[in-house]
């Protein structure tokens, strides 16, 4: 990162430096050890490794003391428009009905969701969350413990691993597509080349290319395909050829039901757009996003935007079928935003519980803020019609894909 870039950014503290620099220290043994590693592992490391990776240490995440703000922090209305659109299909399969979330965050969501389930008596048989950081599992639990009623409480359950056993019910991941370790990869000559992670002569941390593999270059060769483009010399952008197995292995059980995906992303020929010659890899540190994963390892949050179409590819695959996709906020809107809303500012005389009400109405829908950035994708299988609101259904843009 160049000076002016790196000053810009809140200096870390001497002890976020320490541990920034623990796993620096592991990332360069590891390196010297078996050579550069490919992109998608070094993000794999920054974000998962076992108390050094960022989602796997202990430093606050979620909301406005950590380094970004999602949905479910802004207030209750995000998994209260949510709990309006899973609630007819938790009802339609009956009392063995189970919500699923996949990553957890601070429990906000669970919190939000279960609490407004349980006010429509249509709590789910159990609430399962899929959570590989054992710090984040912790603060769910001591939120979830303190917020929900005894019984309701009981129903919840940490999973290590997707279920083995055939289950129906509702799978939700919001903002979980986009930290899965990407692949990043480049043209040159016409030849598709994967981006690694090396060490320069001082035992930095740099960037480089080789020549990639037959499932990335094939994964290329088919989105190149698809759009009818081939991709320009020095063309550097993200890809998941891991997608289909990942979906397999987190949804193959669910035998029927629905799966609800919210991210930030493009349909494919959006995201893969001419211009758009650096990807859309993304680093957040403390409410500020820059453009270099190298950068305090271990302390950044990195991201990068959803290829929707390739989602839905995955889903088709693992059998599912698309019943939905449409912007986060013609989402919450078909949902019953405004109903949702309203209900919440009557119950409260607090001016100042109102106003952040609008305010996360605002952030949640418009279009420079989370409303058009942000899309939601609906899979369905094993069930005779989807119970999904009609306004929803005619918001369906699926043809985008």
């Amino acid at each position: 990162m160049n000076p002016s870039k790196s000053s810009r950014l809140p200096a870390p503290g001497a002890e976020e430096r320490e541990h920034s620099d623990r796993l620096l220290q592991r990332l360069r043994e590891e390196i010297a050890s078996h050579g550069p590693m490919p992109f998608s592992q070094y993000m794999e490391r920054c974000l998962y490794m076992p108390g050094l990776g960022y989602y796997s240490a202990g430093a606050t995440k979620f909301g406005e003391a950590g380094d970004f703000v999602t949905a479910p922090e802004l207030g209750p209305l995000f998994a209260r428009c949510v709990a309006k659109v899973v609630e007819p299909v938790l009802e339609m399969l009956g009392e063995t009905a189970d919500f699923l979330e996949l990553g957890g965050g601070s429990g906000a969501f669970a919190e939000a969701v279960l609490l407004a389930l349980h006010a429509e008596n249509a709590a789910p048989h159990r609430y399962l969350i899929l959570e590989p950081s054992a710090d984040l599992r912790e603060r769910q639990h001591e939120r979830l413990a303190a917020a929900l009623p005894p019984a309701l409480f009981a129903g919840v359950q940490w999973l290590d691993r997707p279920p083995e056993e055939d289950w129906q019910g509702v799978l939700f991941a919001n903002e979980v597509i986009d930290a899965l370790p990407t692949t990043r990869f480049s043209m040159r000559d016409g030849e598709v080349y994967e981006e690694y992670v090396a060490l320069d002569g001082e035992g930095r941390l740099m960037r480089t290319d080789r020549p990639a593999d037959a499932l990335v270059s094939g994964a290329v060769r088919h989105v190149e395909r698809d759009i009818e483009t081939e991709f320009a010399d020095s063309y550097r952008s993200e890809i998941l050829p891991q997608l289909p197995y990942w979906m397999q292995a987190v949804a193959a059980s669910l035998t029927s039901g629905i799966m609800l995906f919210i991210d930030y992303g493009y349909v494919r020929r959006e995201f893969y757009q001419p211009g758009r010659t650096d990807g859309t890899l993304m680093a957040h540190y403390r409410h500020h996003a820059h453009n270099d994963p190298l950068y305090l390892p271990g302390l950044n949050d990195l991201t990068a935007s959803v290829d929707f179409t390739a989602l839905a590819e995955a889903g088709n695959q693992a059998g599912f079928g698309v019943a939905a996709y449409l912007p986060q906020a013609h989402f919450l809107i078909a949902a019953g935003l405004q109903e949702v809303f309203e209900q919440a500012y009557t119950e409260t005389d607090d001016e100042a519980t109102r106003y952040r009400l609008s305010q996360q109405v605002k952030r949640l829908t418009l279009p420079d803020q989370m409303g058009e950035r942000f899309q939601a994708m609906v899979f369905a299988r094993g069930m005779d019609m989807v119970p999904l609101p009609a306004d929803l259904l005619a918001a369906d843009q699926g043809e985008r894909l």
